[in-house]
């Protein structure tokens, strides 16, 4: 398709932002709170505009049974309006978003990394009690506290294995191990809920605890085929129905997840090649895909498929060297059959 709607839905959506950066802004109001929208501007038959609505300055309000969105002023009928709902509450008018929903696990990590920050805020040394002989006075137990708060960072700084203090006295640890408390578990843990939320493999938020090659690779499909695929399925039915209406069976929006390969140079060249030999497409459109020029040969632009395989029972007989019946010597054995 062409025309100014193709432009406006593939490259350009409004003056100030390429298809990349609304993209962006979009599923970041999606995938933080919860919902996101954008204004059709339309000029007569054509799409000329896509603008992004801040969701949390706009109003969703049902009247007479249909939907209206208020934003900075005006109102829009729902079929000017792109909404795409993390999840829809079951008024079907309200939403509900991942940080919402995901609350307490993101709060438990934040306190958690708090917590972790105060047990190492002393580089790396514990909480420790001083025990021995305590001076008398407030000044005088100061000043001994500040004697040992420099002997621990002269070690510190001078990476000595040794902290020297005053005869009779010790440090003792009071704090807890983090191991022996089990923070890294728990840390770990808080990951994999976060995941849980967004339904998304925990290696993609950087928790590599339990990764393999193999297992990795899984994610990957894992992450087209249950994420991906849904909100491209979303997103797709929704701008067909409100740029093009409900009864134009012709014209859709379809994603393109070829980009996902982008990375694999080997496996994007294996399945244009599979394609190609297949008759699915023509080498210019495979140069095309690569963003290379076409080739002037008329061959690149018809379908190619290679010819070694054929149905059972539909083998030609052999025939002679002139195009006749097999050939055969005065033993009675065709030139068939010889080597």
């Amino acid at each position: 398709m062409k025309g100014k709607t193709a432009q406006t839905i593939e490259k350009y959506p409004n003056d100030e932002m390429d298809t990349s950066k609304f993209r962006r802004y979009f599923w970041e109001q999606v995938f933080t709170g919860g919902r996101g929208l954008a204004w059709i501007e339309r000029g007569g038959s054509d799409v000329v505009g896509l603008w992004p609505i801040d969701p949390g300055s706009c109003s969703v309000r049902r009247r007479g049974g249909r939907l209206f969105y208020s934003w900075e002023g005006r109102e829009y009928p729902s079929s000017d309006v792109i909404d795409i709902p993390f999840m829809l509450k079951r008024n079907m008018v309200q939403h509900r978003g991942p940080i919402a929903m995901a609350e307490k696990a993101i709060q438990l990590s934040l306190a958690m990394n708090d917590y972790a920050s105060n047990f190492f805020a002393g580089g790396g040394v514990p909480p420790l009690a001083l025990e021995g002989p305590l001076p008398v006075g407030g000044e005088a137990m100061k000043r001994a506290r500040d004697d040992v708060k420099r002997s621990i960072d002269a070690a510190r700084d001078d990476n000595l294995p040794l902290i020297q203090l005053p005869p009779g006295y010790k440090l003792s640890q009071i704090g807890y191990d983090p191991a022996k408390g089990q923070m890294t578990e728990a840390r770990l843990y808080q990951v994999q809920e976060i995941a849980r939320a967004y339904q998304i493999p925990p290696n993609f938020l950087q928790d590599l605890s339990r990764a393999t090659f193999s297992n990795v690779e899984q994610n990957d499909l894992y992450l087209v085929k249950h994420l991906i695929s849904q909100w491209a399925t979303a997103f797709e039915g929704e701008m067909s129905l409100k740029v093009f209406g409900r009864f134009d069976a012709g014209r859709y929006v379809s994603h393109n997840l070829d980009g996902l390969m982008r990375g694999d140079f080997l496996s994007r060249i294996q399945g244009l090649a599979a394609g190609i030999n297949a008759a699915l497409l023509t080498p210019n459109e495979g140069r095309e895909i690569e963003g290379r020029a076409r080739n002037d040969d008329p061959a690149a632009d018809r379908l190619h498929m290679q010819s070694g395989t054929q149905p059972i029972g539909t083998h030609a007989a052999p025939i002679g060297h002139n195009g006749g019946p097999p050939l055969t010597d005065e033993s009675g054995s065709s030139d068939a059959e010889q080597v």
